[in-house]
């Protein structure tokens, strides 16, 4: 995008709906990628622009037909250019993210939220946790806290621990924790999967999106995800070495009727041949996911001779 392109711009564009549509024709000319919390070109410059004007996204129609200040149609600009040159997801852009009707913090240090468990903790989990006590949760490999924060909220009187190996990812957990108010029940800490904690049934929910992409598939993904952490995406040769270790080890720490829920994504395909008879559910989702997998502490049990070999060890 030249020089005299984003000068021409800036001075014939004059209103919010102007520069709306530059930016959906700067995005459809791009071809950029959609997946990052968006699926289309509109909402992705409703993000942008809104964000560039410290509006809020909603107010759309009463505000179309405004003008627009020359400092304001060069900050958006700017914001434009860059997801199209550098291709940045736009929540790296504006570094803020919607998971589960909250807005999280986000920068490069963590993933993206966009997991389909938001649907099943606005379902309380139901139906494996109806009716049943909740007062403790785990999430693995908690990135920006999303999922645990999430689950704080929807199950108000749980404690839940976040924990992650990396220490980057844990610094923007906490700025989430602070920012939503859940400090007294929100605990990120630095942990290799279970290393952190003691065993012990201490957990009536694990719920964890760990790393999932294959080998093959982490070389072919779009620009936009190699902006996201390596860490935080890849997973071995079949996308399952920390799934397999969490399968080995999680009854350790799950209570009696406790559940575990994991993402594997396209990795399930792996996963279902490597352990043909383990009985995994796999959720159905009403708004679009897939790959996400429930067992129960008692299916763990019955299947832990075929997890043996990924068992940490003591």
């Amino acid at each position: 995008m030249d020089k005299i392109f984003v000068d021409e711009a800036v001075t014939e564009l004059r209103t919010i709906g102007d520069m709306l549509r530059w930016a959906v024709s700067r995005f459809n000319d791009a071809n950029i990628y959609y997946g990052h919390g968006t699926d289309n070109a509109w909402d992705e410059a409703i993000a942008l622009v809104f964000h560039a004007l410290h509006l809020p996204e909603e107010i759309g129609q009463q505000v179309i037909h405004s003008n627009l200040t020359s400092s304001e149609k060069h900050k958006i600009v700017e914001l434009i250019i860059r997801r199209v040159r550098e291709r940045l997801p736009v929540p790296y852009l504006t570094n803020k993210a919607m998971f589960a009707g909250l807005e999280f913090y986000v920068d490069e240090r963590v993933l993206v939220p966009r997991s389909p468990i938001a649907e099943m903790i606005a379902n309380r989990f139901s139906p494996w946790l109806y009716n049943k006590p909740v007062n403790r949760i785990l999430d693995l490999c908690t990135g920006s806290a999303c999922i645990a924060i999430a689950c704080a909220y929807e199950f108000d009187e749980a404690e839940v621990d976040a924990l992650d190996i990396s220490t980057d990812a844990l610094e923007v957990a906490q700025i989430n924790v602070e920012s939503l108010g859940v400090m007294d029940r929100v605990f990120p800490m630095e942990s290799d999967i279970f290393s952190a904690i003691p065993k012990g049934p201490h957990y009536d929910l694990i719920v964890s999106n760990p790393p999932y992409v294959d080998a093959e598939d982490i070389g072919d993904m779009p620009d936009e995800f190699h902006h996201e952490p390596e860490v935080g995406l890849a997973s071995g040769r079949d996308g399952l070495d920390l799934t397999k270790r969490i399968l080995a080890n999680a009854s350790d720490y799950l209570t009696e009727e406790g559940l575990l829920v994991v993402e594997v994504g396209n990795s399930m395909v792996h996963l279902i041949e490597l352990f043909p008879d383990v009985p995994f559910t796999w959720v159905s989702f009403e708004h679009g996911g897939d790959g996400v997998f429930v067992l129960t502490r008692d299916q763990l049990v019955e299947n832990e001779s075929l997890f043996a070999i990924y068992k940490d060890s003591e």
